[in-house]
């Protein structure tokens, strides 16, 4: 006899049942996936019995067809199913199991014995999927609220404040108001970019009158230039002419 298939002899399995399913699990069995129990069918009369095969994955319903030439396998997850359930009989025990989306699947004639095992087996796993769920729902519920003050000061860094806002407009304006500078007297000065060491400018009835007369003429060349407007021209104009 195989090494391989003794294990799940313990209960009186059909040892040709299971050697049949073994065989064949080989190619059905996912990465780490391994069989936890094997329950096989007893009836009075059958001789190619339904075998249930218990992994750590899945529950595998195992039907022969064909006069046993071929077979007929089901799997359900762990974590698809709502529960499990054992009903012991006079000939046997109905093994059975009910998924998550109300569906029951049923094996009958499966000896008590075996049939405590498979139980015992299928409670492990599907409390194991309980655990699981519950570790990772407390993981991500701890996970909120970090992520959520990670995303509040990654905002507070990243948006300006109204302050800030206010302050970087007025240093415009100011930078501005440099550029062009105004007179009191509602005229541009003569030179757009006075030099420091300026000083006020004298009043124009203290000028002589060569004086005027060239002030007269830098602000037709402030005209010519662009730098002041026709406007302003005729009215400093009208006033140097009147002091003339």
């Amino acid at each position: 006899m195989n090494e391989h298939i003794k294990k799940f002899l313990n209960e009186e399995q059909d040892p040709k049942a299971i050697e049949k399913i073994t065989s064949k699990l080989a190619d059905l069995l996912m990465k780490n996936e391994e069989v936890g129990y094997i329950g096989v069918q007893k009836k009075p009369v059958t001789v190619l019995p339904d075998s249930v095969v218990l992994t750590n994955k899945r529950i595998i319903i195992c039907k022969p067809k064909n006069l046993g030439l071929s077979m007929d396998f089901t799997d359900y997850n762990w974590d698809d199913l709502a529960g499990t359930f054992v009903k012991e009989n006079i000939l046997g025990s109905e093994f059975s199991f009910v998924t998550k989306t109300d569906l029951t699947v049923s094996i009958d004639y499966i000896p008590k014995i075996q049939a405590r095992k498979m139980y015992t087996f299928a409670k492990e796993q599907l409390d194991a999927v309980k655990n699981s769920a519950a570790v990772a729902g407390n993981e991500l519920h701890n996970l909120e609220p970090q992520t959520a003050f990670v995303q509040e000061q990654t905002q507070n860094n990243l948006a300006p404040t109204f302050d800030e806002v206010q302050e970087v407009e007025t240093e415009e304006v100011m930078h501005f108001a440099e550029i062009i500078p105004v007179a009191q007297s509602g005229y541009r000065d003569e030179k757009q970019f006075p030099d420091a060491n300026d000083t006020k400018e004298a009043p124009l009835s203290t000028l002589s009158q060569d004086q005027l007369f060239d002030k007269l003429q830098n602000y037709k060349k402030l005209l010519d230039n662009g730098l002041i407007l026709q406007g302003e021209y005729d009215a400093l104009k009208k006033e140097i002419i009147a002091l003339m």
